[in-house]
């Protein structure tokens, strides 16, 4: 199968089902073999860690395996990686919160750790959960997981 360049990651693939209460809670989600084509079209391989506080709408987990399963095919950075993903996960399900963290493989003796957080000011957010500020729950749950 022939690489892709990033610009056709297809956000269609993404299901969204109705939340089925109004009440508030969180929905934790572990990728653990999340797996790209670097800018050099090598393998890249990372876990993908999201937190999801839903409105109106929750992920349907069996279209978020094909989406990331699309991704292996896709030529793309982490950087802009984790950002288009958030951006199709915010515009498909439209959440309350979504918190990403990717934690990327070695490569080179390197490895790399992205987050972006829906609640940051800097990405539109009212900053009300606070719970990054500090590290908080994220790094702690993605240790146990």
């Amino acid at each position: 199968m022939a690489a892709k360049l990033w610009k056709e990651i297809d956000k269609s693939i993404l299901v969204s089902l109705p939340n089925p209460t109004k009440e508030a809670y969180e929905i934790k989600v572990k990728i653990p073999e999340f797996t790209f084509l670097g800018v050099n079209e090598q393998p890249d391989f990372a876990t993908i860690f999201l937190t999801f506080y839903p409105k109106n709408k929750i992920i349907e987990l069996k279209s978020l395996k094909v989406y990331s399963y699309h991704l292996r095919d896709i030529v793309v950075s982490y950087e802009r990686l984790i950002n288009i993903f958030y951006d199709q996960l915010m515009e498909v399900y439209e959440p309350e919160r979504l918190r990403i963290t990717m934690i990327c493989n070695p490569r080179g003796g390197i490895s790399s750790k992205l987050t972006i957080d829906s609640d940051w000011a800097a990405r539109g957010g009212q900053e009300k959960f606070k719970d990054w500020a500090s590290g908080g729950t994220e790094d702690q749950w993605a240790v146990v997981m």
